[in-house]
């Protein structure tokens, strides 16, 4: 379904749609007006389903649900790039912060829960020759001091946080709604900070710094009232934030500052639900984690009484030892 698009455009210098905004024209699809990055969205998808066909020659196993979990953010960010959230959101804050919030928020954990770096490693060549390059500058990467600094939260976490009040509250975001050429690098932007905030947290796929998963679950709050304040700030603010969205077209009936509000409130709503979904994720990877810890104890337990042993917890053994040689020490 696509949509007439005059000759009217905004600060953006890009055509928004001449029709009013209905919910039938912001969820319809309108190629007409796709961001390359939807497109991009679809040769993540193809490249997926071709190593998915590679380990399937090879007669490798793949999850299903984290197939799924792929397809369906790669679908997240294709619609949200090439329907009407993209063309409406040239001059509608509020449908482009359904489009921030998607793109950061949401399609970033279903990629990530694909594990596509996973699924490359397992995929990909592994010659010594040309063919083999790819894997090995993937595997660089994974090991690199960049690929750690880029992961830390020292970098993760203000980067989050400026994709917010550094895009918003300066002449950033006016600048880059000037061109196609910036919209698409603005829209790469919010998806990347996503990944890189998202990906050592969620910690499917390889990454360059592990960390233990209370540290990952601080990790993750910790923007939390920064984005909270952020959609308060908007929401409540008095005046234009965004020169962009100054000026609705006329026909629209548009009240450019209480779409703005709008914006605010689908900002400050859209932190809770991603937050809650990665936390139960991590959670249940706790969870796993101390149960693998526990079976395997025990298993040296019953190979220790296998062999005639007393099947006792070393560290423990040492420690009664110890408080035993201490008792005899006192007078």
């Amino acid at each position: 379904m696509g949509y007439e698009h005059g000759g009217m455009s905004g600060m953006s210098g890009m055509h928004v749609p001449d029709l009013p905004p209905t919910t039938g024209r912001l969820l319809g699809l309108d190629l007409g007006a796709a961001s390359p990055v939807a497109w991009l969205a679809v040769a993540l998808a193809a490249l997926y389903l071709a190593g998915l066909w590679r380990l399937h020659q090879r007669g490798i196993s793949w999850p299903v649900l984290r197939t799924t979990a792929f397809l369906a953010g790669c679908a997240s960010v294709f619609y949200v790039c090439a329907s009407g959230l993209q063309s409406y959101g040239m001059a509608l804050f509020s449908v482009h912060m359904v489009q921030h919030m998607v793109l950061t928020m949401m399609s970033p954990l279903g990629l990530l829960l694909g594990a596509p770096v996973t699924l490359a490693l397992r995929a990909l060549p592994t010659s010594h020759g040309p063919t083999g390059a790819p894997r090995r500058l993937l595997l660089w990467g994974l090991h690199s001091r960049l690929g750690r600094i880029l992961s830390h939260p020292a970098f993760t976490v203000p980067l989050f946080i400026a994709s917010l009040y550094g895009v918003y509250f300066s002449s950033v975001f006016d600048d880059l709604m000037s061109s196609v050429a910036g919209h698409t690098f603005m829209l790469l932007h919010f998806l990347v900070t996503g990944l890189l905030f998202f990906g050592p947290v969620l910690a499917v796929d390889p990454w360059p710094r592990h960390s233990g998963h209370g540290a990952r679950m601080l990790e993750l709050m910790l923007p939390a009232p920064f984005h909270a304040f952020f959609g308060v700030i908007v929401m409540m603010s008095s005046r234009l934030l965004v020169t962009a969205f100054a000026a609705p077209p006329a026909s629209w009936h548009v009240d450019p500052l209480a779409d703005q509000g709008s914006a605010g409130g689908i900002a400050w709503a859209f932190g809770e639900f991603p937050t809650v979904l990665v936390l139960a994720v991590v959670f249940f990877q706790w969870s796993r984690s101390e149960d693998r810890a526990n079976r395997a104890v025990e298993r040296a337990r019953e190979r220790a009484i296998a062999r005639g042993e007393s099947g006792e917890d070393p560290a423990l053994t040492a420690y009664n030892e110890r408080l035993r040689q201490l008792a005899a020490q006192q007078p």
